[in-house]
């Protein structure tokens, strides 16, 4: 039989947040990010189960693969894995996977069907490659790239720079297929001890993540750094960032920033430091909000574009995306769902397809949900493990989107579970929870009993895409909710528990063509309440990656203060036996186990 589909795989690698992305002729088939599966957050190591995800959904194998193109930030691939041959790296290769690992077909492949991306290379492509745009530019920012030394794209003052600085901004005009880069900004190398100099680097997105370490404990809380901001006073403390004609400066840490996180300093948020955290994280927001408005700016007036594309892990702040939206002067910005690495699958799939199969392009991404869909059957399988069976109610609606939205106005908190998953970090109403956004306390409600987290952290809201400017000032489009805008104050008292201290909103705007049933509970609540908003968070608890099976949504829904479950048409709620199984469960993971490991009892 002649093969019908030409197949390329892309791959972020062995670093935080693994992932696979598929395409079939040239659009995306399947992506996945490896915490999905393995629920780890920001899983790092190997990538089979990835490539196996996406490989099964099409229901092909590898041999039916044509190319193959993998990246990682830390080195070029090749070198990477003849490392891992005789370096000790756990936490790129965990000894478990390092046996399976040397097995694979694709580790340390000679094959002419693998090739090796480097980094920012590998976000420009997963922004204009599949942008709605024929021309226009690319601005990717993120912690930190690839070695100047291992940049594989040309670009201006290339021999001005050492070979060890590493990636921190670049900027790209394209134009079809065709890309030209315009501007790197590179970091020196830093001196450091063991593994800080990371926590040293003088970039732009290094500098943030400092922040974040700084603040709480973690270099990768920007979102939560992000929503702390608007708590902080004005210039109380000195710029992290400066800008002159051009050149970005980052002035040295010093010992003046004395109060990091500490683990066993008792309640966060009551900490003494907190006055102190609020201030320096508003300015370092407002710093970065400074510097890529003016880079936007100046790439606007270099090129005379009209359209902009942004990738990379800084791409994910929604507050300043917000400003260059609307101050920036493009008539039109995408940005890449999945701006992190994580996203940088799509990247690399798509260098593969553009670059080296020398095809078109065709595919634009209007929506984020390419993971695999589970069958009502394999929801049903969920529903009738033994433990879940005594714990739940369960019953199919004949209206699941009239039945939800009744539910929700009755102040009750939604797991909502339906298609296939979203590919990224935001929950785009297939694996959300949901609620209504007239009451302020749900804010309250959701932060302590269902996700347990800090409570001043804001929760987005989705809106119907036609009734958007009446409700939120700005004319672009937010499908992907990365864009925060401010509330009109005619609504802030109609919808308190999405609007943030600062008054403003992470919007999603939803529309039926591709998101029908996410649209249609949005219709069926706006006919309850005449608001066409509602609550969307991602659905899981704080330190877990987003669901993604439907036994993912029943451990999750079993463990937390929600409601109720919607898997499909299905409504369920916690029975009475709820309430005595659930104190001998002590922790998620052990209802993981109990619910993929307890078969129903024989017929």
């Amino acid at each position: 039989m002649p093969k019908q589909h030409t197949y390329v795989l892309g791959l972020n690698t062995y670093d935080h947040d693994v992932s696979a992305c598929l395409l079939r002729d040239g659009a995306i088939a399947f992506a996945i990010a490896k915490e999905r599966i393995t629920r780890e957050k920001h899983a790092s190591g190997f990538h089979k189960e990835a490539i196996d995800y996406c490989l099964k959904a099409e229901g092909i194998t590898l041999d039916d693969v044509d190319l193959v193109v993998s990246n990682c930030y830390i080195l070029p691939v090749p070198e990477l894995e003849e490392r891992l041959i005789y370096q000790d790296m756990a936490g790129f290769l965990p000894y478990p996977e390092r046996q399976e690992a040397s097995k694979y077909p694709l580790f340390r492949s000679t094959s002419g069907k693998v090739a090796s991306l480097s980094h920012h290379l590998a976000h420009a492509y997963s922004a204009f490659a599949v942008s709605p745009f024929d021309e226009g530019v690319v601005m990717v920012v993120d912690g930190v790239g690839n070695y100047r030394s291992d940049v594989m794209e040309k670009y201006p003052n290339a021999d001005a720079v050492s070979p060890l600085a590493r990636e921190s901004e670049s900027y790209y005009r394209f134009e079809g297929e065709r890309l030209e880069c315009l501007k790197k900004v590179f970091m020196e190398p830093s001196r450091g001890m063991l593994s800080d100099e990371f926590y040293n680097m003088p970039g732009l997105g290094a500098l943030y993540s400092r922040v974040s370490s700084y603040v709480f404990g973690d270099w990768n809380k920007c979102g939560e750094l992000m929503g702390l901001a608007p708590y902080g006073r004005r210039e109380q403390v000195k710029h992290l960032l400066e800008m002159s004609d051009g050149e970005l400066h980052v002035p040295a840490w010093t010992s003046e920033l004395n109060q990091p996180f500490l683990l066993d300093s008792g309640s966060w948020e009551k900490n003494p430091a907190m006055r102190h955290w609020e201030d320096i994280t508003w300015r370092v927001q407002d710093d970065t909000e400074n510097v890529l408005l003016a880079r936007a700016r100046w790439l606007r007036e270099t090129t005379g574009a009209k359209n902009l594309c942004i990738a990379g892990g800084v791409a994910l702040n929604c507050v300043a995306n917000g400003r260059i939206a609307r101050e920036a002067g493009f008539e039109n910005v995408w940005i890449q769902p999945a701006a992190g690495d994580d996203g940088t699958a799509i990247g690399c799939a798509y260098y593969g397809w553009l670059e080296i199969l020398k095809q078109r392009r065709s595919f634009v991404m209007e929506h984020a949900y390419v993971g695999r869909p589970y069958s009502d059957a394999e929801v049903a399988a969920a529903l009738q493990k033994f433990l879940v069976r005594v714990q739940v109610n369960a019953s199919r609606s004949d209206d699941i989107f009239r039945d939800t939205a009744k539910l929700i106005a009755d102040q009750r908190v939604i797991g909502w579970f339906q298609g296939p998953s979203e590919f990224g970090p935001r929950a785009l109403g297939n694996r959300s929870l949901i609620a209504d956004p007239r009451r302020a306390e749900m804010k309250d409600i959701l932060n302590s009993r269902v996700k347990h987290r800090q409570a001043f952290r804001p929760f987005a809201p989705i809106v119907l895409a036609e009734r958007m400017k009446e409700i939120f000032e700005g004319e672009e489009d937010s499908p992907f909710m990365l864009i925060a805008k401010p509330v009109r104050r005619e609504w802030r008292d109609k919808i308190p528990a999405v609007v943030h201290v600062d008054g403003s909103a992470r919007v999603q705007t939803v529309r039926e063509a591709t998101s029908p049933r996410l649209y249609r509970l949005l219709k069926e609540f706006e006919a309850l309440t005449g608001v066409p908003v509602l609550i969307n968070t991602s659905f899981n608890v704080k330190g877990e990656p987003i669901i993604e099976t439907p036994e993912d949504a029943v451990n999750c829904f079993l463990t937390t203060g929600v409601d109720n479950l919607i898997l499909h048409d299905t409504i369920v709620s916690k029975g009475r036996m709820h309430k005595v199984v659930a104190p001998l469960v002590r922790t998620y993971g052990d209802v993981a186990n109990i619910v993929a490991s307890t078969a129903p009892p024989p017929a």
